[in-house]
Formats: structure tokens, sequence, C-alpha cells
């Protein structure tokens, strides 16, 4: 009954054990990418110091979602939010999902290091010689900086977090 409410095979909800909880399938993990969570935060806020990027857990995508966004999964990690100044789209205690690839520098919302802060921020890259760092809360002024002074990390591309 459930795979036909959800459209799928019943070989993808996996097996009954006990009448009580459904096993997931592992017999293709191949279709599924470990993602590591590393045990830094980017601050959506003053700017936090990157100690450190010990992988401490994964989480698990599908490797056909990955494919579809254009994302290698060599260059994926994921962090913690921390701080108000990306809210609403971004709120404290949110995952983010950060494309490392190297890639011309855009707008958009990147994890950059700013001195020895990590900081995830809007980048509006339009002004020649200016990178302005846009928080979305408007609490926070725009910060600008010489394009020299910052380190783009990788692009936020996927957040999860609580509802």
């Amino acid at each position: 009954m459930l795979a036909r409410f959800f459209g799928v095979g019943e070989d993808e909800l996996g097996r009954m054990r006990d009448n009580s909880y459904a096993i997931a399938d592992t017999s293709r993990k191949s279709d599924w990418i470990d993602v590591p969570r590393l045990a830094i935060g980017a601050s959506a806020g003053p700017g936090s110091l990157a100690e450190g990027e010990a992988a401490f857990d994964t989480i698990r995508f599908s490797s056909r979602w990955l494919r579809t966004m254009g994302l290698q999964p060599g260059h994926l990690s994921t962090i913690v939010v921390s701080g108000d100044s990306m809210e609403p789209t971004l709120r404290d205690g949110d995952e983010i999902l950060v494309d490392r690839a190297l890639r011309p520098r855009r707008d958009g919302i990147h994890v950059v290091r700013l001195g020895e802060s990590l900081l995830v921020k809007r980048l509006d890259t339009a002004r020649s010689g200016v990178i302005v760092l846009i928080s979305d809360n408007a609490a926070y002024p725009p910060v600008e900086c010489a394009p020299q002074d910052v380190e783009v990390i990788g692009r936020v591309v996927w957040k999860g977090g609580r509802i």
C-alpha cells in the first residue's frame, strides 16, 4: 500500500521485520553518496574561527540528485550555520551543503574566509575591484572587501534544518 501511495517499487521501501520497522535496503549503496559533516561552523553573524576541518559524521545524498545538480561528490561537505545574520534564508543550526569545486566568483550564498573568520554570506560581485558580503537579515550591514581579502571556500547549494 505504501509503495503504491509513494509511487515506488516495494523493494525501495525495504523489508518488514516484526511488523514494526522498515529495514532499509543496503544492497544498492552505490546509489548514495556519504558527504562528510565537518566539525566547523560558518558564522551567519560576527564570524567564527575555523579551528579544523575534521569530519565527525556523514550525511547521505542520492548520487542521482547530486548528478542532476552538477555536483561532484569529492568537492562536497556539510557544515552547521551559527548565528542569525542570514535569517530567514539560513537559521542558526541549519546544515548546509557546500560545493568546494573551483569556479569563477559569482553572486549567491557562499562560505568565505575573511581573515581568520569563516562566514556564510551572499556575495555581490557586480562592482569591479570590490566584493560585498551581504547578510539577509537587515540588522547586519553589508561589508565591502577587496577581492584578495576574501577566500571563497565554496558555494552553498542545499540547506536542511529543523522546522
